[in-house]
């Protein structure tokens, strides 16, 4: 029963620990190798998954290229329109309404900057009269511009409750309002919509 085996007994288990070598490994059975602790096999893990770098320096440069890649896809949607990489001030149906709705009229706020230029112009002349007249300028425009944006908004506000009855309106019409001051070449994303039409 204890007696040792013989050479002739020993040299077929060789040939057989050859041969299963070859072929593929049962999932369960032993595999021949300790197994690494949890914490090194998460950290193995974690490495493979992002590609994380082994410096800081390579690190760094790596988020630099991601940031610069996302701000020109932003761009090029800020240009184009396109709603997948436009930033979230900017995004959802309810912020496209309302750039489609305050590019498709003519506000006052939006020529401001020209006015301004004008006004500031006459302003600088050493004229008693255009110094006065630029001065009821600059109140005229900034009364009409007060009048047409509490319009926009009033007008803005009754839209979105009719189109989007369950959608948050939270800083629509802000936004909007900001929209309305720029000029229309210079806003951006793009206007979508000519000027008077609907939305």
């Amino acid at each position: 029963m204890f007696r040792s085996r013989s050479k002739d007994e020993k040299a077929p288990t060789e040939k057989v620990t050859a041969d299963l070598s070859k072929q593929p490994r049962d999932p369960e059975a032993p595999k021949g190798r300790p197994t690494p602790k949890r914490s090194e096999a998460q950290g193995q893990r974690r490495r493979a998954q992002s590609g994380a770098p082994a410096d800081r320096k390579e690190a760094a440069r790596r988020q630099r290229e991601a940031r610069r890649a996302d701000l020109a896809k932003q761009r090029e949607a800020l240009a184009g329109g396109d709603e997948r990489y436009l930033p979230p001030r900017d995004k959802g149906p309810v912020r496209r309404f309302v750039r489609d709705y305050i590019d498709s009229r003519f506000c006052i706020a939006e020529f401001f900057l020209p006015l301004a230029v004008v006004i500031l112009v006459l302003s600088m002349i050493k004229v008693a009269q255009l110094q006065n007249i630029s001065l009821l300028l600059w109140l005229g425009v900034i009364v009409m511009i007060v009048i047409d944006s509490i319009g926009v908004s009033f007008r803005l506000k009754k839209q979105l409750k009719e189109r989007f009855p369950n959608e948050s309106m939270r800083g629509a019409v802000a936004y909007g309002l900001m929209r309305s001051l720029q000029m229309r070449r210079l806003r951006l994303p793009k206007p979508q919509v000519k000027r008077g039409e609907r939305p």
